[in-house]
């Protein structure tokens, strides 16, 4: 007897989603590190709050004996707001697939190569958002608008407070060791310091070619994960196909969170069929948003060329 699609979906839900899920988070660097050091699952709300240090506290200071301290406030801490972005892939079959694959073990192979393409569709759409600059609307508010100068992120103008801008080079069009330095400077303030960097593999190549035979050390953690990595200043230095062309960042990821609902995270919807079509569809569910809370202690070069 063939398998219903009840126990479809619960064969789907038990078996195929968990590792799907972790093929998800493992699928590209970012995302891999995000899993490891910056993702966290929320409850909800309408918006996705995330407070903001960005002032020092007036009132403080030395004082001598019965001098008279100062009680004057002033705000030191708003928060970024950040809107919950929704993400969904279908696993389709149709009525010729189910009558193809009709035996027990043949449909649950279909279906798990149906998941597998959902899952790669997943990473692909996620990987691609993490860069985003804002113009995809619907999309999580990426790295290139984050790590800016003239967004405005998590509703906060950084053309209007220099607190929140990031540290941008967009000048620099040749790779050198000079402006990579400078841009690691420029994202570090006494022990906080940037803690990883992504690029695309042609400016990693670059990189490559800027150092002697005997620097060219790689991050073991990383390589685990199968991914190409080169250190610079005793930190990974990673290549990402999702990272756009002409840029690499510098991140500092005590700064950086990839939120995710609970109850949203990587979720099944049961096999349905459509009252109009003689197929049937089962959908994976993601729903969180990404975003920094100090964008000055992260860097980007955007204009490399050679």
């Amino acid at each position: 007897m063939a398998l219903s699609y009840d126990q479809v979906s619960a064969i789907t839900e038990k078996y195929f989603l968990p590792t799907a899920k972790d093929n998800y988070f493992d699928s590209n660097p970012l995302m891999q590190r995000a899993k490891e050091k910056f993702y966290r699952k929320i409850d909800g709300g309408e918006r996705i709050m995330m407070p903001l240090e960005y002032a020092a506290i007036s009132a403080s200071g030395w004082y001598d004996g019965s001098d008279v301290l100062s009680t004057t406030d002033n705000q030191t801490v708003t928060a970024a707001e950040l809107t919950w972005k929704q993400l969904y892939a279908n696993i389709t079959i149709s009525r010729r697939e189910e009558l193809q694959n009709s035996g027990k073990a043949q449909i649950v192979n279909l279906v798990k190569s149906k998941m597998r393409s959902a899952e790669k569709t997943m990473q692909d759409t996620m990987g691609t958002g993490l860069y985003n600059d804002g113009t995809t609307t619907d999309a999580i508010v990426g790295l290139r608008a984050w790590v800016n100068t003239s967004s405005t992120v998590g509703g906060v103008s950084q053309s209007s407070y220099s607190w929140w801008q990031a540290q941008l080079d967009s000048t620099t069009t040749t790779l050198s060791m000079s402006a990579l330095q400078s841009l690691y400077n420029s994202c570090s303030i006494d022990s906080d310091m940037p803690t990883v960097a992504f690029t695309n593999r042609t400016i990693l190549n670059l990189y490559y070619a800027l150092l002697q035979p005997q620097q060219r050390f790689v991050d073991s953690e990383t390589a685990k994960g199968g991914f190409s990595s080169l250190m610079f200043n005793g930190i990974p230095m990673i290549a990402d196909s999702h990272c756009p062309a002409n840029n690499l960042f510098m991140l500092n990821e005590k700064y950086l969170h990839l939120f995710a609902h609970k109850d949203e995270d990587f979720r099944f919807e049961k096999f349905q069929k459509p009252v109009n079509q003689n197929i049937r569809v089962g959908k994976i569910y993601w729903a969180g948003a990404f975003g920094s809370n100090n964008n000055r202690l992260h860097g980007r070069l955007s204009g490399i060329t050679g």
